[in-house]
C-alpha cells in the first residue's frame, strides 16, 4: 500500500516467545507495523518450533502457533480475531501491544519513518527475527 506522503511515521512492536515465563527468556518471532496516516497494521511472524523447544520441550506448539494466529487475524481485521479485529487499527494496535505476563509478549513500542511500510516491515523482520 503506497504511503500518501514520502514518508510517514510508524510504530512498531517485535512479537516474542517466552516459553517459560518465570525464566523470562524469550525468542523473537514477529513484527507487528502500524502506520498512523494511512491506518496500515500489519505483521509478519514466523513460529520457530525447535528454538522454542530447546527452552522448554514440553512447550505447547499448538497453542502458541493458535495464539500467533490470533494475532495476525487481529491485524488484519479478520473475523477469526473476533470482537478486537473489528476496532480502529489504532486500537487494535494497541490492544496487541498492551503489556502482558503470558508466553506471547510484545517488545516495547517503537517509532521510524519510511515511505515504504512493507518493505520497512520485512527489514524489521530480518533485523529482529532473521
Amino acid at each position: 500500500m503506497p504511503p500518501e506522503s514520502p514518508a510517514e511515521w510508524y510504530s512498531y512492536a517485535v512479537v516474542r516467545i517466552v516459553p517459560r515465563v518465570e525464566r523470562a527468556e524469550f525468542i523473537n518471532a514477529g513484527v507487528i507495523l502500524f502506520v498512523r496516516a494511512t491506518r496500515l497494521i500489519c505483521a509478519k511472524i514466523e513460529l520457530d518450533e525447535e528454538h522454542v523447544r530447546r527452552i522448554d520441550p514440553a512447550a505447547d506448539i499448538d497453542g502458541i502457533r493458535k495464539h500467533l494466529e490470533l494475532f495476525t487475524a487481529v491485524c488484519d481485521a479478520a473475523p477469526e480475531g473476533g470482537p478486537i479485529a473489528e476496532l480502529p487499527a489504532d486500537e487494535r494496535f494497541h490492544w496487541l501491544t498492551a503489556p502482558r505476563s503470558t508466553i506471547i509478549q510484545l517488545s516495547p513500542v517503537h517509532e521510524g519513518c519510511t515511505d515504504d511500510p512493507e518493505a520497512t516491515l520485512g527489514r524489521l523482520f530480518h533485523a529482529y527475527v532473521n
